[in-house]
């Protein structure tokens, strides 16, 4: 076996690794991704790869760690972000997730994916998205969330403080270049119109069984991890989720753990999605 690490795998002539540029349709857009293909026949297993807000840090490392590992790895795009049209909300990036788990079963004979070998890697918001959608779609065998942005936390104590609320929709404001059709104020709104229906730790009854890896981030003051980690993890032990989780000493972005981050999001892929 190679280190994906360290080393590329042995090519196949016949069935060469690629990097197709794949749509998928939502909401009358058109979403843009780029899948990283393993050489092999396959069929390969599938991880889907969900970015945050706005979408800065995109973790194509990962993709490509994946691809040498063997599995297909996904990278897009929400509607309203980043050139793709539409306009941006979290609900839309919910139905997005949603579109492009039914969009891959389309794709899977052409670029030799396994879609019954699924899972859902999520940083950020991202990581808020996979756990949901692996909350409501039994298709999904494992997911990881990163340094997940408790949408349901937030909302709790934006309505319980008028000052923390103003801070969000001022940071909301602040990411809005690459998104379009959306505010500070709508962001903020939306979140607390979603409550509890938004806490992570309220997915645990739906998720028990199903293998889940939670990785919090100690230096963090975007997902503070007392506030968006530590209560998750607490929830799923307590409802018996097949749960890992870690607590790394990094930032939000894991600037400095990306291999770190590499490592433990395959090793755990390996164990529950050979």
């Amino acid at each position: 076996m190679i280190d994906p690490f360290a080393e590329d795998p042995p090519g196949d002539p016949e069935f060469p690794a690629a990097t197709p540029a794949v749509t998928f349709a939502s909401g009358g857009e058109s979403l843009r991704g780029v899948l990283h293909v393993p050489a092999g026949r396959g069929p390969h297993p599938v991880v889907v790869l969900l970015h945050g807000f706005p979408g800065d840090e995109r973790n194509f490392d990962l993709a490509q760690v994946l691809r040498r590992a063997g599995y297909a790895s996904l990278v897009f795009h929400y509607r309203g972000s980043w050139g793709v049209g539409g306009s941006w909300s979290w609900g839309h990036v919910l139905e997005d997730v949603t579109a492009v788990l039914g969009g891959l079963r389309g794709l899977a004979d052409v670029h030799r994916l396994d879609p019954r070998r699924l899972a859902l890697v999520g940083h950020s918001m991202g990581g808020f998205a996979a756990l949901l959608t692996a909350a409501a779609e039994p298709s999904v065998v494992a997911v990881a969330s990163v340094a997940a942005f408790d949408f349901g936390a937030v909302a709790a104590l934006c309505r319980a403080d008028p000052a923390v609320r103003a801070r969000y929709v001022e940071a909301f404001d602040g990411e809005l270049a690459p998104l379009r059709g959306t505010s500070g104020e709508a962001l903020v709104g939306e979140m607390e119109a979603a409550g509890d229906a938004w806490r992570l730790a309220g997915l645990a009854p739906r998720l028990a069984g199903r293998p889940v890896l939670l990785i919090g981030t100690g230096n963090d003051q975007v997902t503070p991890h007392r506030v968006h980690h530590d209560p998750v993890v607490a929830a799923y032990l307590d409802r018996r989720v097949e749960l890992r989780h870690h607590l790394f000493p990094t930032d939000h972005a894991l600037s400095d753990h990306r291999v770190a981050l590499a490592r433990t999001v395959l090793g755990f892929l390996r164990k529950v999605l050979p």
